[in-house]
C-alpha cells in the first residue's frame, strides 16, 4: 500500500475541524431556566414572642404591645394578673416570624425560620421563640414555628461603652417550623407546562428543540416567549422518569438582551457582552467624551474560499478641562469598558458616570437596558 504525503492546507484544515468539534456549546439545565407551573414555594408570616432574654427585651413602657401580647398568651394558660398592675418585663421581645414554605411541601415537613424583632429590643440572643401560627396569603394556616434562636451577633457593654459585632435584632431558628398543612397540588394531566424565567422567543425556540430531539417532535408546544406545554406519561413511574430526565435536559443558551447595571450608592456599573456604543460625543462637567468608528476592510487570501468583510476599529477619547496632556486615547474598539475605565482614571465619581450613560442611552449610542439599583 503506498502512502502520499498529505497537503499543509489539508493538516490544517483538520486541525481546525477538530478544534471545532472539541469546542463545547454553553448549556444549562431545564430545571435551571424554568419552572414548573403551579409548583412555586409561598411565602408564611406569623406575629410572636421570643422570651427567655438576659435583660435585653422589648421596654414595655415603651412598645405596649409586647405586654398586651404577653398577658394574652398567660391568659389562654389560665393566669390571671390582677387588673392595675404594672408589670415591667425585660425578658420578653415582640416579633415577627417569616418563612418559606417550599412547593409540594407535606404535613410534618421541618422549614427554617427567621425571627424579626418590632420594638426596642436590644438583643435576642439566647430567646426561645413561644409557638408562633405561620400564615399564608389567604389567611390560613399552615406552620407552627417555635424553638431556639440562633444569633450569629455578639454584643458586650461597659459602663458607658457599648461594642456589637454583627446585628443582634435577627436571627434564625434552623428547622424551626413543622408543615400543618399542604397546599392542595394539581391533579396529572396530558400535559405539564414549564415557564422560563426569564421570556425570550430564542430561548423558547431552543429548548423546544431540544425537548423535541429527545423525547420526539411535538413533545413540545409552545405558548408564548415563556410558557410551553410538554406532553408527560400519565402513568406515575413513567412520569417521574420522564420529569427527572427532562429536567436534567441540556438547553443551549442563548446571548441575553444588552443590559447595563449601575448602583447609584456605590458607583458599580456592571454590563454584559451585548452592550455596543455608536459614534458620539458626550460633555459632562469639565469631562468630555468622544466615540469614532473607523471602516476597516477584511480581505482573505485568494485560496481561503473567504467573504470581504468590512470591519470598524472604533476609538474613544476622555478630555478633563480641555487640555491636550488629559487625552487619553483607548485603542481596539469603543466599547462601554473602554469609556468606563477612561472616566475613571480621570477621576469620574459614580454620578458622573451614571449621567454619562444616561446621556449615551437617551441619544441612541448606548445599545443597552440601562437599570439602576
Amino acid at each position: 500500500m503506498k502512502l502520499t504525503k498529505l497537503p499543509l492546507a489539508f493538516l490544517k484544515f483538520l486541525v481546525v475541524l477538530g478544534s471545532i468539534m472539541t469546542s463545547t456549546v454553553h448549556a444549562e439545565r431545564l430545571k435551571d431556566i424554568s419552572n414548573i407551573s403551579g409548583q412555586r414555594p409561598n411565602q408564611l408570616v406569623g406575629y410572636g414572642l421570643v422570651v427567655g432574654l438576659d435583660g435585653s427585651g422589648d421596654q414595655t413602657t415603651q412598645t405596649p404591645f409586647t405586654i398586651q401580647s404577653v398577658l394574652q398568651m398567660i391568659g389562654t394558660l389560665g393566669i390571671t394578673v390582677p387588673p392595675g398592675g404594672q408589670a415591667q418585663l425585660r425578658n420578653a421581645a415582640a416579633v415577627m416570624v417569616t418563612a418559606e414554605m417550599p412547593a409540594l411541601a407535606r404535613p410534618g415537613q421541618a422549614i427554617d425560620i427567621t425571627v424579626s424583632s418590632m420594638g426596642n429590643a436590644q438583643s435576642l440572643k439566647g430567646g426561645t421563640l413561644l409557638m408562633t401560627p405561620l400564615r399564608a396569603a389567604d389567611g390560613q394556616v399552615y406552620a407552627q414555628a417555635q424553638g431556639n434562636v440562633v444569633i450569629s451577633g455578639a454584643g458586650a457593654s461597659a459602663g458607658g461603652a457599648t461594642t456589637t459585632v454583627n446585628h443582634l435584632s435577627a436571627g434564625r431558628i434552623p428547622s424551626g417550623a413543622l408543615i400543618e398543612r399542604a397546599v392542595p397540588s394539581i391533579m396529572p394531566e396530558e400535559f405539564v407546562q414549564l415557564d422560563l424565567k426569564q421570556s425570550d422567543f430564542s430561548m423558547m425556540q431552543k429548548t423546544s428543540q431540544a425537548i423535541g430531539k429527545r423525547f420526539g417532535v411535538g413533545t413540545a408546544i409552545p405558548i408564548d416567549a415563556r410558557s410551553l406545554n410538554v406532553r408527560v406519561p400519565l402513568e406515575p413511574l413513567r412520569r417521574v422518569a420522564f420529569m427527572a430526565e427532562l429536567q436534567d435536559l441540556d438547553v443551549e443558551q442563548t446571548s441575553g438582551p444588552a443590559k447595563v447595571i449601575l448602583n447609584s450608592r456605590t458607583g458599580s456599573v456592571v454590563m454584559n457582552q451585548a452592550v455596543k456604543l455608536a459614534p458620539s460625543a458626550v460633555a459632562h462637567g469639565n469631562l468630555t467624551v468622544r466615540i469614532q468608528s473607523t471602516p476597516e476592510v477584511s480581505q482573505p487570501n485568494a485560496l481561503s474560499r473567504g467573504a470581504t468583510v468590512t470591519t470598524s476599529q472604533d476609538t474613544a477619547t476622555v478630555s478633563s478641562d480641555g487640555k491636550p496632556d488629559n487625552l487619553i486615547a483607548i485603542p481596539g474598539g469603543a466599547n462601554l469598558s473602554s469609556v468606563v475605565k477612561a472616566l475613571n482614571m480621570l477621576g469620574a465619581t459614580p454620578s458622573d458616570l451614571i449621567s454619562i450613560l444616561q446621556s449615551l442611552k437617551s441619544s441612541g449610542a448606548l445599545t443597552a437596558e440601562i437599570e439602576v439599583i
